[in-house]
């Protein structure tokens, strides 16, 4: 049954008692909280230690590219090019508003921000980005899936030294027609100049998941977990 916060809404799901980690997935563009549920078994490894999923539902807005019809979002996107300030920067503030909501009630829950993983595919890559960059309180990691840096022009007068020292994986297909690879790189390239660990995979997909990424995830996950 999805659980309500202050603003959203969220599908959960733990893979063991008295989680001690958690991980916040924000989903794509018209997508909901139950896309990347199913990732969990295949991503889990029998050696973790108990986490909790929380994959939040996008608020419902109009969104200018979709002619203005409404569906769930992070933020509006008003231009298809990569090349301009494509996305609300209001709304992408609402969001991290939104995702910090969400980590407070997780550290109420005795999950403090530092066991907390923010990941996010696409659009809710762009806001894993934004929101983690800009914590004084560090997360455990950003994961960040075929999406880019929003804001990027801002980032560096707001991005925070924690932030920037928060580990990273960051991942994109090499035949995305949605976010081309390019902006992802470009988004990577600009992280690095910020003096953040920065590096992009790259795998043989479309705008998707595949099952070396997530094995890949996977191995990363075990070392944060570890530490």
């Amino acid at each position: 049954m999805p659980t309500r916060t202050a603003m959203l809404e969220t599908v959960e799901t733990t893979t063991g008692p008295k989680p001690a980690f958690s991980v916040i997935w924000l989903h794509g563009l018209g997508a909901d909280g139950h896309d990347f549920a199913p990732i969990v078994p295949e991503l889990v490894r029998r050696d973790w230690p108990a986490l909790r999923f929380v994959f939040p539902h996008a608020p419902v807005m109009p969104i200018t590219i979709n002619s203005g019809h409404a569906m769930r979002a992070w933020y509006d996107i008003v231009s298809l090019d990569f090349s301009k300030v494509r996305e609300d920067a209001a709304g992408v503030r609402r969001a991290i508003g939104e995702v910090d909501a969400l980590v407070a009630r997780e550290r109420d829950r005795g999950v403090p921000a530092n066991r907390v993983f923010l990941a996010g595919f696409s659009q809710g890559g762009a806001i894993t980005l934004a929101a983690g960059l800009r914590r004084e309180q560090p997360f455990a990691g950003l994961i960040a899936l075929s999406t880019y840096l929003p804001l990027a022009a801002e980032t560096a007068a707001e991005a925070t030294p924690k932030g920037l020292a928060t580990p990273l994986f960051m991942a994109h297909g090499a035949s995305d027609p949605v976010v081309p690879l390019a902006a992802g790189q470009k988004s990577t390239d600009t992280l690095k100049a910020l003096g953040m660990d920065a590096s992009l995979r790259r795998y043989p997909m479309p705008h998707s998941v595949c099952a070396d990424e997530i094995r890949d995830l996977g191995d990363w996950m075990t070392q944060r977990l570890a530490g």
